[in-house]
């Protein structure tokens, strides 16, 4: 069972869920301190239409994931950036079976990342943020 905690970064309560011995960190989360509450879900939902959000999060999985499915991130990486391309986390994990995302339905709700996923999408809304968040966590390097 899933263990949550909340941390406070630059005065933004930050959802941290334990997961199979590792930390998966809300990315609604961090997306809120750029753009306030009700924007959240806009902002990863676009970070999710970028080729280079894509590549990494392809190679990700790659290195972790001995089930993930490379042709149907293959699709996506080729349609990724044309103005009629949209993807949701969810389709992203049902169509390749991704572990590195998750969405959380209910009172800590919102999209969670592995901590390395979590730490590139800070680094795309405020790198200043990601290094209090990178401090907090304790994880310098």
């Amino acid at each position: 069972m899933a263990k949550n905690k909340v941390i406070v970064v630059q005065n933004i309560n930050v959802t941290v869920s334990e997961e199979n011995f590792d930390d998966y960190i809300c990315i609604t989360d961090i997306a809120k301190a750029k753009v306030g509450e009700s924007r959240g879900a806009d902002v990863v939902k676009n970070w999710m239409r970028n080729r280079a959000t894509l590549e990494f999060l392809g190679t990700w999985e790659q290195i972790y994931n001995p089930a993930f499915k490379v042709v149907e991130f293959d699709h996506f990486k080729s349609e990724a950036g044309l103005h009629t391309f949209v993807l949701s986390v969810s389709e992203w994990i049902e169509k390749t079976e991704a572990i590195g995302l998750f969405v959380k339905r209910g009172k800590y709700g919102g999209t969670y990342a592995h901590k390395d996923i979590a730490f590139e999408f800070a680094s795309a809304i405020s790198p200043v943020f990601k290094l209090y968040l990178r401090l907090f966590k304790g994880d310098g390097g």
